[in-house]
């Protein structure tokens, strides 16, 4: 029996009772990211924004996750339809699209995402690993319930919008970007200001108000420990790469001096 693509998004809330934990894998090595598929985490956030990944390298990431029991979500550079497309066709089933601060630029993510009449995702699922190259005869049809879509608010405009851009159909979460956020709202580098961390918890209420799941970066423990507190459904606690030049930089101070 040919095996049905794996946990989505929506899925992996399935029964859930706590926050669900995540990291990023910025690094574009499939080495790296089965080391952190298989580390017990629950999400695991593929980077193509602020990285050299490739549409194949990204390929080859989703197929040595898959024999993995974690729900991997690809972050394509921009919500263009062309590239998410490609992504799709690839295997992916959870998108991330950035930058996203208004309803308009949400209703254009999700019609990137569907197939028509409800979208303007090309049909090429006999030649894509999306559909198993064709083995899964009915992927046209159900490709809205095997794919979950979700989006960055990492400005002041997303943060005003965000109860609507989450009761966009179609969007079934929001990721907080505080960084960008932080930077927007002319704080750059305090992600932990309080007027940064204000609108976070706005952006909570207003997207959980909207019956959807909402996320965060937070890469400091006791900065996610507050996230949690506060009502995140989810949280990005480090990158590969954040693991890597941390744990290396230790290694130096203890070692080297």
């Amino acid at each position: 029996m040919i095996p049905r693509p794996g946990s989505t998004f929506r899925g992996a809330f399935r029964g859930a009772r706590r926050a669900l934990a995540g990291m990023w894998v910025s690094s574009g090595s499939m080495t790296a990211t089965e080391i952190c598929a298989g580390s017990g985490l629950d999400l695991i956030f593929v980077d193509m924004e602020h990285s050299a990944a490739t549409l194949e390298s990204v390929m080859l990431q989703l197929q040595v996750m898959a024999v993995y029991p974690v729900t991997a979500v690809v972050r394509v550079p921009a919500s263009d339809p062309v590239m998410i497309k490609r992504v799709l066709d690839i295997g992916a089933e959870n998108l991330l699209a950035p930058m996203i601060g208004s309803v308009a630029e949400a209703e254009a993510a999700v019609r990137a995402v569907r197939y028509p009449p409800h979208g303007v995702r090309g049909v090429g699922s006999a030649l894509a690993r999306s559909a198993r190259w064709g083995r899964l005869p009915h992927y046209l049809q159900d490709a809205d319930d095997l794919v979950s879509l979700l989006v960055q608010v990492e400005s002041p405009e997303g943060v005003e919008s965000a109860r609507a851009i989450a009761a966009v159909d179609g969007v079934d979460g929001v990721l907080v970007g505080p960084a960008d956020l932080a930077v927007s709202m002319g704080y750059g580098g305090q992600q932990t200001h309080p007027d940064v961390i204000a609108a976070v918890h706005r952006v909570f209420a207003d997207v959980q108000a909207a019956g959807k799941k909402v996320g965060v970066n937070a890469f400091d423990p006791a900065v996610a420990d507050d996230y949690i507190e506060a009502g995140a459904d989810f949280v990005t606690v480090a990158a590969d790469v954040t693991v890597l030049a941390r744990g290396t930089e230790a290694l130096a101070a203890r070692y080297v001096g």
